[in-house]
């Protein structure tokens, strides 16, 4: 009982001391994820509208009569969904890149996942830009409640760290976890209504829906942006539950095991 507290101490004193390397490999991971590219940093704008516009093409035929907006309903859940996606992607493979780097130095091995998760947050909030012209452009109404989106931001950002260090301290483990995550992804993305209204899903899988933490975060999302209302109270407990139960599992993984990261990378 006493032990727990001065866990948590040392843990805080410890991201103090070195919160200033936080930013350093944020803005690294952002100059090599964009080096090679022409375009640079501008593929955090074209890459979802680019993305919008096909499948809006693709899909609003399909679904136009029972969405609302189909462009901003589309917009909203991927840019979340692709958001959590990348982050714990490559927070997972955090630890193996940088192996090199943790055998010579001594840096809080934490920062190297969240470093990575931080620097997709970057990429996620410029995105928004591309958000508020689809808005512009189909005529969405903006009203207050858009302010409320900082709610369910700071939500996926906790739920994404906390996947996040969860994967990345299995990753060093068991390889594998990478590519049976992958298939995990992309059943996820079918299994949530991004691309598609719930209310055509069956009664019978709508249990997903119900357990599915991303798709309360995109839910909270589409309120602030699309629908211009507040959060139902169930929708935000079971959302902000979902991402401290997460966050406080990565925490407790990743700090009982990292010491041993240096015997598998």
């Amino acid at each position: 009982m006493i032990a727990e507290p001065l866990i948590n101490h040392r843990f805080i004193a410890n991201f103090a001391k070195y919160r200033y390397l936080l930013s350093e490999l944020v803005k690294r991971d952002i100059k090599i994820k964009y080096r090679r590219s022409v375009l640079g940093i501008f593929w955090s704008f074209l890459q979802p509208l680019f993305t919008m516009i096909i499948l809006t093409i693709v899909f609003s035929q399909l679904f136009k009569s029972n969405i609302e907006n189909y462009p901003v309903y589309l917009l909203t859940g991927k840019l979340v969904f692709d958001y959590y996606s990348a982050g714990t992607r490559a927070a997972m493979g955090s630890i193996l890149s940088n192996a090199s780097m943790i055998k010579k130095v001594y840096i809080p091995k934490y920062m190297y996942s969240l470093g990575v998760i931080f620097s997709n947050m970057v990429t996620f909030l410029m995105s928004l830009l591309v958000l508020f012209l689809v808005m512009i452009a189909t005529q969405a109404t903006f009203t207050m409640f858009i302010l409320t989106a900082l709610i369910p931001i700071v939500l996926l950002l906790i739920f994404t760290i906390g996947i996040g260090l969860i994967l990345a301290t299995l990753t060093v483990f068991f390889r594998d976890i990478e590519h049976l995550y992958g298939v995990f992804v992309t059943m996820l993305l079918y299994a949530t209504p991004i691309m598609y209204p719930a209310e055509i899903v069956p009664e019978s899988f709508r249990f997903i829906q119900t357990l599915n933490p991303l798709y309360a975060i995109i839910t909270l999302f589409r309120d602030s942006f699309l629908y211009g209302t507040f959060f139902d109270m169930g929708t935000l407990l079971f959302a902000t539950a979902s991402s401290l139960i997460a966050l406080a599992l990565g925490i407790g993984l990743f700090y009982k095991y990292q010491d041993k990261f240096i015997l598998y990378i």
